[in-house]
């Protein structure tokens, strides 16, 4: 078998991107030399490594057994051109994905803690939802990954090896709404008085869903601001520009102006925050990062 490091890469950027056109996007390709290298990785490999669908591309079993593998060689492959060039890293480097709602709360906290109990690990972020991130963690470009999933708490994805899981905490999730609003002094509302309310929401799909307007809620939210910034909805609530739905953990980090309310005449809604990782021995750096997420509490 006759594979060379940009094909692998290839490999890599499908397996994440979920798809010959965005891969190409991030690779500066064109979508027909992506779907070019990978009919000549299937071919030299002799077996259907992409399962094409009309969602989009997921690698097929023999897809993520090369993928495993890619991802040691390509590793190997840059820690040499770094020894080559004297470029070796005195940090050891830990690739984390977040969603955005444990931006505000759990990163900060993790990196303070990772700072005093592993100084020598260097941690680089980036945000995405849980389906997206879970994409990066298969395709080898994260090494880490704080997802959020909601009971009956299934597997983030039906991929085999499943992904190592560490539990952080289950959070209840609250209504925010204006202190100077309809529910000013109040510390708990009726699902029933929700129904017609203005929203602030971020956008949102079946594939990847957004906090914003309370699940379940009957008939169709009026939603009248759409932003995917926590701060930007959190100010607009404030001013009394509508609700939105928040981990309970944010009333901690939220700007003044604000009430959080628990909302009675419907289950509570949880949300479990998880640390994922791909299945295996995991690395001291990636047991340091790990081990200060899970100290934190939202």
């Amino acid at each position: 078998m006759d594979l060379s490091s940009a094909s692998l890469r290839v490999l890599c950027q499908i397996a994440e991107s979920g798809s010959f056109t965005a891969a190409a996007a991030q690779l500066g390709y064109t979508q027909s030399a992506v779907s070019r290298q990978a009919i000549a990785l299937e071919r030299s490999a002799g077996a259907t490594l992409f399962e094409r669908r009309t969602d989009g591309v997921r690698l097929t079993p023999p897809g993520l057994t090369l993928l495993r593998h890619a991802r040691t060689i390509l590793e190997s492959v840059d820690a040499a051109g770094r020894d080559l060039t004297g470029e070796a890293p005195r940090t050891e480097l830990v690739r984390l994905g977040l969603v955005p709602s444990a931006g505000p709360v759990v990163l900060p906290a993790a990196l303070a803690r990772l700072a005093r109990t592993a100084p020598r690990v260097q941690v680089n972020t980036r945000e995405g939802t849980t389906p997206g991130l879970v994409r990066a963690l298969r395709g080898g470009s994260i090494d880490l990954a704080v997802l959020t999933s909601r009971p009956p708490h299934r597997p983030p994805d039906g991929e085999s090896p499943r992904l190592h899981l560490t539990t952080v905490e289950d959070v209840e999730l609250l209504v925010a709404a204006s202190a100077t609003g309809v529910f000013a002094g109040r510390t708990s509302v009726h699902a029933d008085e929700l129904v017609d309310v203005p929203w602030i929401a971020s956008p949102s799909s079946s594939a990847e869903p957004l906090l914003g307007v309370w699940p379940g809620l009957p008939g169709r939210a009026r939603v009248v601001h759409s932003a995917r910034d926590w701060l930007t909805k959190l100010h607009l609530v404030a001013v009394d520009c509508g609700v939105t739905t928040v981990p309970e953990g944010f009333a901690q980090v939220a700007p003044p102006g604000l009430v959080f309310l628990r909302v009675e005449g419907a289950p509570p809604e949880i949300r479990r925050v998880l640390v994922a990782r791909l299945p295996g021995t995991a690395t001291p750096p990636v047991t340091a990062v790990t081990r200060a997420i899970a100290s934190t509490r939202l």
